[in-house]
């Protein structure tokens, strides 16, 4: 069975989708001029090394080129990653997104699944260090998480890599939302102390172009780096994603924007679910976990309007959704809209 991920449009009538966590405030004009103007050579083949984009972005995060690898969205990261370093056990704190499960089963890895749990708002607690044996060779951790919104405490996280490096163990942090929770809670700095960090990246999820697909890794370790780039087939990054990256590399304004954009109406909607009498875990990115007895996906779907069904999420069950923070006036329209599947419950 296919694992279905949010922006189902293609099978549901919908007028606003609030099951996608990106840009509420959409792709910036730069970035859509760029991929025009790649239209004209789509009759060459893109450039295999992806150097623009390369020298771009080293300059933009201020660290060595030699760092990066680029792939076709973060998926085909995660997929290079374990066939490259080829873990046995896999070790997996759920609920979180379904890639990495779906990286892990492909390359034939044994998973050990970690329950976070509702009590603690989902939180990585003390205990997950004692799953951190000798026998695991691997962890994913998404800081923040999808789909609680959860980052990752700092000293927590330290400590965490200690361990980890102690005992031999790979961490692979997955940082696709990491813009919209502030580049102060990422581990990018702590890249060259630990040699068994691996962080991902996407420019999908702050520029708004899913349909894109252009994913990036950071690894100061050489030959880890190495291996997972052997993975990957050549002109793995199209023209039209090549462009769109040097592009969307110099909307900085652009970002500041659309973080603090985001951030308010995050609060606002979780201030509106709340009213109504919702449950709402505390989060820190551009989506909202919630928790209602009320069938919200199938009544919302009448209205033409997509939510994520967290049901099909390891360590989740019926009644927990996911919400995407768009902008003023459909938000407005989403808790209005719960507001009378509430009423006619």
């Amino acid at each position: 069975m296919i694992q279905r991920h949010g922006g189902d449009i293609y099978r549901n009538q919908v007028n606003m989708d609030f099951s996608v966590n990106t840009n509420p405030l959409g792709i910036p004009q730069s970035v859509r001029d760029a991929m025009q103007g790649a239209i004209t050579h789509v009759g060459e083949y893109p450039d295999p090394e992806n150097a623009l984009l390369t020298e771009a972005l080293a300059s933009h995060l201020l660290i060595p080129k030699e760092w990066l690898c680029f792939g076709n969205g973060a998926s085909e990261l995660f997929m290079a990653i374990v066939h490259a370093l080829k873990p046995k056990k896999i070790l997996l704190p759920v609920p979180s997104f379904y890639g990495y499960e779906h990286a892990a089963e492909a390359a034939g890895c044994e998973i050990v699944a970690f329950l976070l749990r509702a009590e603690n708002d989902f939180a990585l607690q003390e205990d997950f260090y004692s799953f951190l044996t000798e026998e695991t060779d691997l962890i994913f951790l998404a800081n923040p998480n999808n789909p609680t919104g959860r980052k990752i405490d700092k000293a927590y996280g330290m400590k965490l890599l200690k361990r980890c490096l102690d005992k031999n163990i790979t961490v692979v942090m997955d940082e696709c939302f990491i813009e919209f929770v502030g580049e102060e809670h990422s581990f990018m700095e702590q890249l060259e102390t630990f040699d068994n960090l691996i962080i991902v990246r996407a420019f999908t999820k702050i520029y708004a172009i899913p349909g894109v697909r252009l994913g990036y890794l950071l690894c100061a370790n050489q030959q880890m780096r190495k291996q997972i780039c052997a993975q990957l087939p050549e002109w793995n990054l199209s023209t039209f994603a090549q462009a769109a990256g040097v592009a969307a590399i110099r909307e900085t304004a652009y970002v500041k924007e659309s973080v603090d954009y985001a951030k308010n109406e995050r609060l606002f909607l979780e201030n509106k679910l709340r009213e109504l009498g919702i449950r709402v875990f505390p989060g820190d990115a551009n989506y909202i976990l919630i928790y209602t007895k009320i069938p919200l996906f199938e009544r919302l779907l009448e209205k033409k309007i997509l939510i994520r069904d967290c049901a099909n999420f390891a360590g989740l069950s019926k009644g927990y959704y996911r919400i995407a923070v768009r902008t003023r006036e459909e938000n407005e329209k989403l808790w209005k809209a719960i507001g009378e599947c509430i009423e006619s419950n």
